[in-house]
């Protein structure tokens, strides 16, 4: 279906859609929360141990967990309702995060007891409740909007959520001084709001599935139609790579201690720094929207991502730091605008959630994986030169991706519209 005229000038095409507004305001709210418990968190285990190694462990224990069940919470979105799924898994995190808060209050104890293992267990468990969760939101977005507003949407989509992630990561790193408890429960409060805003959208239809399907073969379809689509192929496997080996911000604890010298308030700045610089670029996005040179600006953005974390490892100005940040994370939303597009363009309705989940191992859990590589680097390493080891591996990946896939390099989103 060709854009319309419409659609092609209007930057807030899919924002006019009324279950749309409702949709990123519950995107928005979940973020927030997810992004500030993952605040409070690391600087609570890190805090503890005083070990970079252990902001690894964080990365690794959730991202085990989330990959295990991935396949299988592909197959569940494509099989049962969207909505259903995203309202039990919500309720799963609200309870997940009411028991960090008990388990850190001094009335539990269990945290002088056990030092950080219950803060690991719920942390697994909130993997696996993120595993049903991506899949379903952005399979349950394609029905809400129209095929040509897919990319306007999945613009404004990016924005929420980056908008939510420099409010969780600036809020996280605040309540981080007013108590650890406390912080749990304001989180609690959040996801509570996001779950509100789900149930005033309505109940899509499960799109009809291939009859005869076994479990087995309904699993495989996700990875089947990745592996066999080269464009969709190449451009989760750039950000895989890049998110692997970028993953400075999983290192902010020990930055913000060992090199800048600051607080858990300018932390949380910095976790939000990058966001911020998402957002910027979102509005850029939604006026300018990259589709003619898609392929072009996918490989440029992402060179510009790992360029900005070379210059990040080797400051030691908080303002140069955090402007860094920003950069890394304008370049990270071309990339991510650009792969949704892809992805909500090319994959068929009544596979959305299966290919959803492939997307989320490639790039979901790349991000904790990326974490405990760069928890591993840093012990073995030293901080600084892991940081810098990341971001050139990551230009290193774009200049094989750009040579080994030209049918990425060459990709024109309107000619596939």
């Amino acid at each position: 279906m060709k854009e319309s005229a419409s659609d092609s000038h209007d930057p807030f095409a899919a924002l006019r859609i009324r279950e749309f507004s409702f949709f990123v305001c519950a995107r928005f709210f979940m973020t927030l929360a997810i992004q500030m418990q993952s605040v409070i968190v690391g600087w609570q285990v890190y805090s503890i141990t005083k070990d970079v190694l252990s902001l690894g462990y964080i990365g690794l224990a959730e991202a085990l967990p989330y990959i295990a069940v991935s396949l299988f919470s592909g197959h569940v979105a494509d099989i049962i309702s969207r909505k259903r799924i995203i309202l039990v898994s919500t309720g799963m995190m609200i309870l997940t995060s009411a028991a960090l808060s008990w388990f850190s209050s001094d009335a539990s104890g269990l945290i002088h007891r056990w030092g950080t293992t219950p803060i690991f267990i719920l942390i697994a468990c909130s993997g696996i409740i993120r595993a049903f969760l991506g899949p379903a939101f952005p399979a349950w977005m394609a029905q809400i909007v129209p095929r040509s507003s897919y990319t306007n949407a999945a613009t404004w989509n990016s924005t929420i959520w980056h908008t939510g992630f420099i409010g969780g990561n600036a809020l996280g790193g605040l309540l981080c001084m007013f108590g650890l408890s406390r912080a749990y429960l304001i989180v609690f409060m959040i996801l509570s709001t996001a779950l509100f805003f789900v149930t005033f959208i309505g109940k899509k239809p499960v799109p009809p599935r291939e009859q005869g399907e076994s479990l087995s073969q309904s699993l495989m379809v996700g990875l089947n139609f990745v592996f066999k689509n080269k464009i969709v192929l190449g451009a989760l496997s750039l950000d895989l790579f890049a998110v692997l080996f970028g993953g400075a911000v999983a290192l902010l604890p020990a930055f913000a201690d060992k090199i800048l010298h600051v607080g858990s308030a300018e932390f949380g700045l910095m976790r939000a720094a990058p966001a911020t610089g998402a957002v910027c670029m979102a509005f850029l996005l939604a006026y300018f929207p990259q589709k003619k040179n898609a392929g072009r600006n996918l490989l440029f953005a992402i060179t510009g991502f790992g360029l900005a974390t070379i210059g990040f490892a080797y400051s030691t100005n908080m303002y140069l730091s955090m402007f860094l940040l920003a950069l890394s994370g304008a370049f990270d939303n071309v990339s991510v605008v650009i792969r949704h597009s892809i992805l909500q363009l090319l994959t068929p309705d009544s596979m959305r959630g299966r290919v959803s989940a492939v997307n989320n191992i490639f790039i979901g859990s790349s991000n904790e994986i990326g974490a405990f590589e760069s928890g591993v680097t840093a012990r073995l390493m030293g901080l600084v030169p892991s940081v810098v080891f990341g971001g050139v591996m990551t230009v290193v990946i774009v200049g094989i991706t750009a040579k080994v896939a030209p049918a990425l390099r060459k990709l024109n989103l309107k000619a596939i519209e």
